[in-house]
């Protein structure tokens, strides 16, 4: 419930920004224009948002020979209670994983097929049970809003600075502040949802594999390779980067103060916790 809130509340800022913006290009009629436009993104937002981001990393089926992938998310969708995910592949040679879809049966776990050649299968596991795991959490639906908002929020700057630098000079600098902004809030709705949900997730995954420092050996592997090899991100700056287990993205400067995860420090030292923990529990969810 908590997460169906924040999602309604994401999807009013986008109907808010889109109405201010229809206001300042065409008036009373162009705030009417900018509902119309919300809507039909708020819409597409909840059926289609998952589809549009496996779109743009062009995922595709599993190929017989990568049944290992489907295999261990079978396995744990049992163990943890969860129906079957779709699982998509991405032929990308950044290794990491990301889940979507509006709710846990129309779920899909998507895996770089770089990750299942860098990964031990324990290690693997881990990763595919932190994604399950967002899953269950429900995480995965205001997730992929987020991501459809702040590509909004990019198109919505960029508008108001091509339309704004026709007009009169109050309403240029206006647009200019809003190419400014509109980033920045971005990358903090994106950080917003995300820190603490990767917390959360590590910890279900540990406690539904009994292995916490499964996932620490993972995420080393991980974070080292992005550290090396990260992929290139969009002109307008990426907005999916909050869907992964580890940013694929490289982060400097200024974004690293908007980071959508916590460091793998962190994240290690919380699983060694959660590892003495587990010594005296049962394993489950």
């Amino acid at each position: 419930m908590h997460n169906l809130f924040k999602t309604f509340l994401l999807l009013l800022v986008m109907t808010v920004l889109f109405m201010l913006l229809g206001d300042w290009l065409g008036g009373s009629r162009g705030m009417l224009m900018g509902l119309v436009v919300a809507g039909v993104m708020n819409l597409g937002s909840y059926w289609f948002s998952d589809k549009i981001v496996l779109a743009m990393y062009r995922a595709r089926d599993p190929q017989p020979s990568e049944r290992r992938v489907v295999a261990l998310v079978e396995n744990l969708a049992t163990q943890a209670n969860l129906p079957m995910p779709k699982v998509k592949m991405l032929d990308l040679d950044v290794p990491n994983a990301f889940a979507t879809g509006r709710n846990p049966k129309h779920a899909v776990v998507a895996v770089t097929t770089s990750l299942a050649g860098l990964l031990n299968d324990r290690e693997l596991t881990a990763v595919l049970a932190h994604e399950l795991s967002h899953v269950r959490n429900r995480d995965i639906l205001i997730s992929a809003v987020a991501a459809t908002l702040a590509g909004a929020i990019a198109m919505i700057a960029r508008t108001a600075l091509w339309f704004g630098g026709g007009r009169d000079r109050d309403n240029a600098l206006a647009g200019i502040v809003l190419m400014i902004l509109a980033p920045i809030a971005a990358f903090l709705i994106q950080m917003a949802i995300s820190r603490s949900r990767e917390f959360a997730a590590d910890r279900a995954a540990g406690i539904l594999t009994n292995r916490p420092l499964d996932l620490i050996t993972a995420l080393e592997k991980l974070h080292a390779s992005v550290t090396r090899h990260p992929l290139e991100a969009t002109p307008g700056g990426n907005v999916t980067a909050h869907l992964f287990i580890v940013n694929p993205f490289k982060a400097g400067g200024l974004a690293s103060l908007f980071s959508t995860h916590p460091n793998v420090e962190q994240r290690a030292e919380r699983l060694r916790a959660l590892d003495q923990e587990l010594k005296g529990l049962p394993k489950g969810i």
